[in-house]
């Protein structure tokens, strides 16, 4: 297969590097430090058991060069995701699959105001990685299972093609009859995690421990699965219950990305989750006070501060 990642960051860098190695066509759209890195040397996945590199087919500023491929892996952060958009237009042919793999539930639905429609499918990605260097993608923990399907979920060749590639490269695509229950059941968990570990500073064992904080927690899944429910999203009656058990679970230092990127002064993507989850339900005619209020506590620094 011919596939881009758009762009070569932590999904996007580790998919680039397992589908290159398994043989297929791999461009990485990318830039500055990264993108010379990844042109100099490949592009290096620093795993658990041992360091890969590939060599990418493409590596790129512009996808005009790259051309129409089958699959684009789209993984940028929320505020990123319009500029991006357009910039795959040339890359998409009749056949093309865009996969979002961005936090919170609106990319799919965003891609579409850009892209044709027929051309956008939707993801999750549960995988731990960053770059942690120019060239070098970082896993950070031991899963790596990546959920798409076609916006309503049917039968598709093309997310069959992907899927067998993803699995034949050492990763994991399981089938799902139901991608939005995939995407809000991330998200429910998502909002607390990340609303939490970034408004307190704190990490997930502090979660644990504090009961304050705990409540906070469990009051944020409570909001954003009473808003999933509002959508008519099939959850299970005891999600909040076994979310909360999940938590248990987490490594004691675990933060949300939201939490590192504040600790180091780059913008967040907190529109795209507490404030969402504050935005979509007061259109549904809901409260949600606990996700309100952490949206505003870290609003000030969404663009990011020094």
């Amino acid at each position: 297969m011919k596939i881009a990642t758009m762009a070569t960051g932590g999904i996007g860098g580790y998919l680039a590097v397992r589908l290159g190695l398994a043989g297929h066509q791999v461009a990485t759209i990318a830039r500055g430090d990264h993108l010379k890195a990844i042109r100099e040397k490949g592009l290096l996945l620093n795993g658990h058991a041992e360091d890969e590199t590939c060599e990418p087919w493409i590596a790129t500023d512009n996808p005009a060069e790259v051309g129409e491929v089958d699959a684009i892996i789209f993984g940028v952060k929320g505020d990123g995701l319009e500029a991006a958009a357009k910039a795959c237009l040339p890359m998409i042919g009749a056949n093309t699959i865009v996969v979002p793999f961005l936090n919170g539930v609106e990319a799919s639905d965003r891609l579409c105001k850009i892209l044709p429609a027929e051309n956008v499918g939707n993801g999750v990605a549960k995988v731990s990685t960053t770059i942690a260097a120019p060239g070098v993608i970082k896993q950070t923990g031991e899963f790596n299972s990546f959920v798409f399907a076609e916006r309503d979920s049917r039968p598709s060749t093309r997310v069959d093609a992907l899927r067998e590639a993803i699995n034949a490269a050492g990763a994991t695509a399981p089938h799902t009859d139901d991608i939005d229950q995939e995407l809000w059941l991330k998200f429910i968990l998502f909002s607390a995690v990340s609303g939490v570990t970034a408004a307190a500073r704190c990490t997930m064992g502090d979660v644990r421990e504090n009961p304050e904080l705990s409540k906070l927690y469990q009051s944020i899944v409570a909001e954003t699965a009473t808003l999933a429910r509002a959508c008519q999203i099939d959850l299970p009656d005891d999600v909040e219950e076994k979310i909360w058990l999940a938590a248990q679970r987490f490594p004691a230092a675990m933060r949300a990305s939201t939490a590192i990127d504040l600790e180091q002064g780059r913008p967040l993507e907190t529109e795209w989750i507490s404030g969402a989850v504050y935005r979509l339900s007061r259109e549904k005619g809901l409260d949600a006070p606990y996700n309100q209020t952490v949206y505003s506590i870290l609003s000030p620094f969404r663009h990011g501060r020094p």
